[in-house]
């Protein structure tokens, strides 16, 4: 594969910042993942770094060089993610679960697969025209899609996410063929809430990777104001298949002799309760959010 990459983010006008991005490849398969960890419930920038590491994770036990199932290894992940945060909170005794929305791209064989859950966005620019974008899990979205009144809705409140108490709706989709000078933005709400998706493909399209993504995150950061969102993007270029070819973070392609065994990742290590020789099973997130249940239910009982 051969493709140029840059991801980058800023803080903003919040005190710290819950969002996370990275990615990783082998000699056949890249994986791109952006998580932004939910405020208003504990330790969001902790869910947004356990679903990009679970992803890591599977990523690197599975693609050995290549995905046998794409589809199935984004769906299987994303709920692993999800399992992984639960655990997380449960082992803690925690009386609320930490919540992320997460975005993750995968390119193998010339073609792009992406998931999400929540309002992280997926956007694919071809020439200056936007080919996708995906559908935030908001109630401000639905409405707009139902084509019902949009007043009073806060275009912030989800209907689903990774790390709540009841199963995440997950979005899976593709393959799309990517075609040379094909761009691929994920970014977080505190991008696209500040700027319109014409902006985003214009600047996409106009400028390489390098570029786009610190202008369009310093034009988010002055429409934010001193209030601003974290902002967090993460782009690529896609320049054809071409074998033993990586990316680097600073947005220029550098060619490497990858063997088939080897597995580069921006990710940050860190050590996982997650099973990996187990399958994932809905029975041990139930049990887990029965246990988050429970704890909640004693202290409820316990100020009475």
């Amino acid at each position: 594969m051969k493709f140029s990459v840059f991801q980058l983010s800023r803080l903003g006008g919040r005190e710290k910042n819950e969002d996370r991005m990275g990615y990783c490849y082998t000699r056949d398969a890249g994986l791109f993942m952006l998580a932004d960890g939910m405020g208003g419930h504990p330790e969001g920038e902790t869910a947004a770094q356990l679903a990009l590491q679970t992803m890591a994770a599977l990523f690197q036990r599975e693609a050995q060089p290549h995905l046998p199932d794409v589809p199935a290894f984004l769906s299987n992940g994303v709920m692993a993610a999800h399992q992984q945060i639960v655990r997380h909170a449960s082992a803690r005794g925690m009386l609320d679960t930490p919540r992320t929305t997460l975005v993750a791209a995968l390119i193998q064989d010339g073609q792009i697969h992406w998931a999400h859950c929540g309002d992280s966005r997926l956007y694919v620019a071809r020439q200056g025209k936007l080919l996708v974008r995906t559908r935030d899990h908001s109630y401000l979205e639905a409405q707009s899609g139902a084509g019902m009144p949009l007043k009073g809705i806060n275009r912030n409140v989800l209907f689903t996410c990774l790390g709540s108490t009841t199963r995440p709706i997950v979005d899976i989709a593709g393959p799309l063929p990517l075609k040379n000078g094909d761009k691929v933005l994920l970014c977080s709400d505190g991008l696209w809430g500040s700027v319109d998706d014409e902006n985003i493909v214009a600047q996409l399209s106009e400028q390489k990777v390098a570029q786009a993504v610190p202008d369009l995150i310093e034009k988010a950061l002055r429409k934010g104001g001193e209030r601003s969102d974290n902002v967090t993007a993460l782009a690529l270029e896609w320049e054809g298949s071409m074998p033993q070819a990586a990316a680097s973070p600073s947005g220029f392609t550098q060619t490497e002799a990858l063997s088939e065994q080897e597995f580069t990742s921006t990710v940050q290590a860190g050590a996982l309760d997650l099973p990996l020789d187990d399958e994932m099973d809905d029975h041990a997130i139930e049990r887990s959010i029965a246990e988050i249940n429970e704890a909640i239910q004693r202290m409820a009982t316990r100020r009475r």
